[in-house]
């Protein structure tokens, strides 16, 4: 949590001039007591209206003065906390940008939405209550136990023993609490998995009618957090009663105490009633910083949790190489195996292929071959386990990663659309594209129609995730994004498949006529997507069992043969 507060170098004048303004409003409450002893013992025992209504005066005047001081100190509080949150979050979501494939698989998607979310805030409302309560909560205690002890030091020592018994219970509780508020937000990073996965797969649970299941499930985990939310709650929560019991009884002895001494006329009746104030302000000021102590806890446990994710440093390490040779060669693949992390065994076993410029390759396999994790091994997703992938004679992890993907145009499995104009979603290929080379970019990719039938062409808006898009309105749609940056090496992973034949075949012919075609990679369960590539990979269960064209593969590839007579014998019987 300390890392944390670097953040808040830019907001040191709020961080200062927030207390600052707290301390001063704290000053002036802390003549409110004496004020009213001198209109009790002044005014009132003497009968002095004049001096009653200078004092009334005074309160109102410290009032006032205290008031604005008090919202100064907020504005400044809320500046600095807000501007922290805000550096805080940029931070982390940059470091997250840096993290490979392997270390947001490792991480999740639930923890790291939780972590730029809702710790986020619990450290933003830690640190607005800190500056605003941890100095003058502590100022406000002791100053009224200084205070106390120049009215009556005899007396005072029921503020002193008060004071250190209060502050054992704070610190005995807050001891305990703050791990347990990590297992809390632990636990709600699993509630937000399980949240988001029914919401992404909201309409395969309805298919198989689980919804039941789905809710047990989640009020499984719900209960068990609120469980533990509850108990932690109700263990902070003892802070409170035990605080007023302490000083409840603290005020009882002191009045006793007062009434006795003043009996004996050692103090005044406004010196009693002072002191009594000063035991009221300090009740209140530490049921304040009683719960800003829970807040803090709560913030630290928070922040810990974030300081963990932007100390998480890539398992890849960037190269230094931005330049490129135009080398024949273009693709090699030497010995290269691949293994995800926790996994025992190779998703990819070490294989080797020459990748020609210009080629188109085909890579064809059943489900889980390991088609996607080859593909990934080029833009350098992720690295591999043994071997090399080199790209112009240079291997891709002495490339800096930007330059590298720069060249690079990869259309996923998943097609993914944001919130935008269709124009703003193909400039993600290239920022500064040209409606030309953007409507360049659709025609080649068989969607041009698409956005000529839009009323608003490249102005019409994408709803988030592409929802008012057909499957295979947004595959063509990433495709033209990949396609406008003119990229060198273009990888196609099975984001043909919801395109029929016509247009696949024709998506295909309109890229090998490019202007200085790019080296095609086609990632495809369709033997009709590949068989006119130059060269085909067949993978079965991570093992590469042939490389070859069409022909060649149909005689010599067991795996290639049975894929295409399968598919072939079911083109004839339709």
């Amino acid at each position: 949590m300390k890392k944390l507060l670097k953040y808040l170098k830019h907001y040191r004048l709020e961080s200062i001039l927030g207390p600052l303004f707290k301390l001063l409003e704290a000053s002036f409450e802390l003549l409110v007591p004496l004020v009213i002893a001198s209109m009790i013992d002044v005014g009132i025992a003497n009968g002095d209206k004049s001096h009653i209504i200078r004092m009334c005066l005074i309160l109102l005047l410290l009032c006032a003065v205290g008031f604005a001081c008090a919202v100064t100190a907020q504005f400044f509080a809320a500046k600095a906390a807000s501007g922290f949150a805000a550096k805080v979050k940029r931070a982390l979501f940059d470091n997250i940008q840096k993290l490979s494939y392997a270390d947001i698989d490792k991480v999740g998607t639930s923890a790291m939405i939780t972590r730029m979310t809702s710790d986020i805030n619990q450290v933003q409302q830690g640190v607005n209550l800190t500056i605003r309560l941890l100095l003058r909560s502590p100022f406000v205690v002791f100053g009224a136990f200084v205070m106390a002890y120049t009215i009556s030091p005899s007396q005072s020592l029921i503020f002193l023993v008060t004071i250190i018994l209060l502050f054992i219970v704070v610190g005995v509780i807050m001891r305990w609490s703050i791990p347990k508020y990590g297992l809390i937000q632990k636990g709600l990073d699993k509630l937000l998995c399980l949240t988001r996965e029914n919401h992404t797969g909201v309409r395969v649970i309805r298919a198989f009618n689980l919804q039941e299941k789905e809710k047990e499930n989640f009020n499984e985990h719900n209960d068990l957090q609120m469980k533990l939310q509850s108990f932690v709650g109700s263990v902070s929560a003892l802070m409170n009663p035990v605080t007023y019991a302490i000083l409840n009884l603290a005020v009882a002895f002191l009045i006793y105490r007062g009434g006795i001494v003043v009996n004996r006329g050692e103090l005044s009746q406004g010196d009693v009633v002072a002191l009594y104030n000063y035991m009221a302000q300090i009740l209140v000021e530490l049921i304040k910083f009683a719960n800003l102590i829970l807040t803090v806890t709560k913030a630290i446990a928070s922040g810990n949790r974030v300081e963990e994710m932007l100390e998480m440093k890539s398992s890849m390490t960037d190269g230094n190489i931005t330049e490129f040779k135009n080398t024949k060669d273009h693709i090699v693949f030497t010995d290269a195996s691949m293994r995800y992390a926790g996994d025992i065994e190779d998703s990819l076993y070490p294989f080797s292929l020459n990748i020609k410029r210009g080629e188109r390759i085909g890579i064809i396999g059943g489900t889980g071959s390991g088609k996607t994790t080859l593909v990934n091994l080029i833009p350098r997703f992720y690295d591999t386990r043994s071997g090399s992938v080199t790209i112009d004679g240079v291997n891709v992890k002495d490339y800096r990663m930007d330059a590298l993907r720069e060249r690079i145009g990869i259309v996923p499995q998943k097609a993914v659309l944001f919130h935008g104009t269709i124009r703003d979603n193909i400039r993600w290929g290239k920022n500064d594209a040209t409606d030309d080379e953007i409507n360049e970019a659709l025609t080649i990719a068989q969607a041009k129609e698409i956005v000529d039938g839009k009323e608003n062409g490249l102005d019409t808006v994408v709803a988030q995730g592409g929802k008012n898009f057909s499957g295979g309105q947004k595959q063509r749609l990433t495709i033209a994004r990949a396609l406008v940056r003119k990229p060198e090496i273009l990888i196609l992973d099975d984001s043909a498949s919801a395109l029929d034949y016509l247009t696949d075949k024709r998506l295909r012919d309109a890229i090998a006529s490019m202007d200085n075609p790019p080296t095609t990679i086609i990632v495809s369960q369709r033997t009709a997507s590949v068989m006119n590539c130059d060269k085909i990979v067949v993978l079965d269960d991570g093992h590469v069992v042939g490389i070859g064209n069409h022909d060649n593969l149909l005689k010599h590839c067991e795996a290639y043969r049975e894929i295409y007579e399968s598919q072939y014998k079911k083109e004839v019987a339709q």
